[in-house]
């Protein structure tokens, strides 16, 4: 196989910008991804570009990140942290890294800290861990809620022999391929019709004004990264008064995806602008805040529910379009957004809680949790546990992170463990291995005290980002087959 070769050209051609970033992504890249070919090459750089605030801890391409990002703006005085931070509650310390621990000890002096809480799928992040639950007084902090505001999960439940799945394999591949477009710049031609783009907050602000063109091309895309759309078999062994579905064995439609560019954006723009109001020190400079007393936290907070909402509404049109094909309502539908922050009552006062990559689990809120590709996902209650903030985990949780699982794991390995499960990939990579992720059932018992399960999502049939970020053994363009 020939060495990987990066151009300035192409470099320039994907969008990079003329700066010093461009011979320091060519050296990485020729030097720490040699073996991949060029489309994954440029599949990282893309996604790297997009948001290279995601990939500034990457120990590999943080480098090119850092060169990515803007220089800090000079502006108040820094502001120290509390020497003792708050109390937090952790839960599953066995799973959780040491990254993880340290970024959260560092929210927790947070002048503005109220609580706190570590999930058992808690890794290190960017700002807050991912798992990491914050809340806060009358702050909002853009990176304590990420870069994929609005990341959610949405299950329909169809009252279908789910055996379907395998007597008519090619029509529910066929309908997975259609509802949706993967890939961290995919757009359609033809945009879908929803409400939420006739929104009179895309017309508030500059940024919002100049974000809506293509946040109607991106509406119902799924983006790429850990994002799925999946069909599987969802068992309910008792009859629960708040999910409200009959036992029994159905066809689900699982799928996993966020507010695609229209959320980075607002990430991005509002970040450098908290992180230019509020100096902090260096290991908490990424959980500066804005307070949403002044216009721009108010416009934050705006543009973020815009986010979430928009996110819902491109779940909805995917899960809307199988329906039709279906020739059927589902039964019932869960969702749920792990990535936002929410106006809550906690101790009697009104505070804002952070859920980066947590599911909220108030009393009897229905939530999905997530395994891997070939591991189960549950259909959860919440107990209302305060201890947690009102909160559990949003999936397995990383054990490896994107650049170790593509060295580490192979593709026979993968090809196995799908043939092991009886699930067939479409699309999909190394980076999204059952590996990479935790036992989700090790994840399950550190929070009994916080869901009771009321059912399981098993995959059989699951759609991520394709061929233009993975490259395997397929049986066809874009596929893996595991059964």
């Amino acid at each position: 196989m020939s060495k990987l070769k990066i151009t300035a050209k192409e470099l320039r051609a994907i969008g990079f910008p003329e700066s010093p970033v461009i011979p320091v992504a060519m050296q990485v890249m020729e030097k720490h991804f040699k073996h991949h070919t060029k489309e994954e090459a440029t599949a990282i750089l893309q996604a790297l570009l997009a948001s290279p605030l995601e990939y500034k801890s990457d120990k590999i391409l943080g480098i090119i990140a850092e060169k990515l990002l803007p220089k800090e703006k000079i502006g108040e005085s820094e502001i120290s942290l509390n020497n003792a931070g708050i109390q937090f509650s952790i839960f599953g310390a066995e799973h959780i890294e040491q990254g993880a621990f340290h970024q959260m000890y560092s929210a927790a002096k947070l002048p503005v800290a109220v609580a706190g809480a570590l999930m058992p799928d808690a890794h290190h992040g960017y700002g807050l861990p991912i798992g990491g639950v914050l809340a806060t007084d009358n702050a909002i902090i853009p990176y304590g809620v990420g870069v994929d505001i609005g990341c959610r999960m949405c299950l329909s439940i169809f009252d279908v022999d789910a055996k379907e799945l395998i007597n008519r394999e090619n029509f529910f591949v066929r309908e997975i391929n259609e509802a949706t477009l993967f890939g961290s710049g995919a757009t359609f031609q033809q945009p879908a019709e929803h409400a939420i783009m006739d929104s009179e907050i895309f017309q508030s602000t500059p940024l919002l004004k100049s974000l809506q063109g293509r946040a109607w091309k991106q509406l119902g895309s799924s983006g790429s990264g850990n994002h799925f759309v999946e069909f599987g078999e969802v068992a309910i062994t008792e009859k629960d008064e708040i999910l409200n579905v009959e036992p029994g064995v159905y066809l689900g439609l699982l799928s996993h995806s966020g507010s695609r560019a229209l959320g980075a954006n607002i990430a991005n723009h509002y970040t450098r602008i908290a992180v230019s109001k509020r100096r902090l020190p260096q290991e908490a400079k990424n959980l500066a805040w804005l307070d949403l007393n002044e216009a721009e936290g108010i416009e934050y907070w705006m543009a973020m529910n815009l986010a979430g909402d928009y996110a819902s509404a491109c779940h909805h049109i995917i899960h809307a379009k199988i329906a039709k094909q279906l020739g059927r309502q589902p039964v019932t539908m869960v969702e749920n957004h792990h990535n936002f922050a929410w106006k809550e009552m906690y101790e009697d006062r009104e505070v804002i809680v952070h859920r980066k990559g947590a599911t909220p689990a108030g009393k009897d809120v229905l939530g999905i949790i997530p395994g891997s590709m070939t591991a189960n996902g549950f259909i959860v209650k919440g107990k209302g546990e305060m201890a947690s903030v009102n909160s559990a985990s949003h999936g397995a949780g990383r054990k490896m992170s994107r650049t170790a699982a593509m060295a580490n794991i192979t593709h026979n390995a993968l090809k196995e463990e799908l043939q092991k499960h009886s699930v067939r990939l479409l699309g999909g990579g190394l980076d999204e291995a059952p590996f990479a992720y935790k036992n989700i059932h090790d994840v399950m018992k550190s929070q009994a005290a916080l869901v009771d399960i009321i059912g399981t999502f098993t995959p059989k049939i699951v759609k991520m980002a394709g061929p233009e970020t993975n490259h395997f053994n397929r049986k066809k363009k874009g596929e893996i087959a595991g059964g």
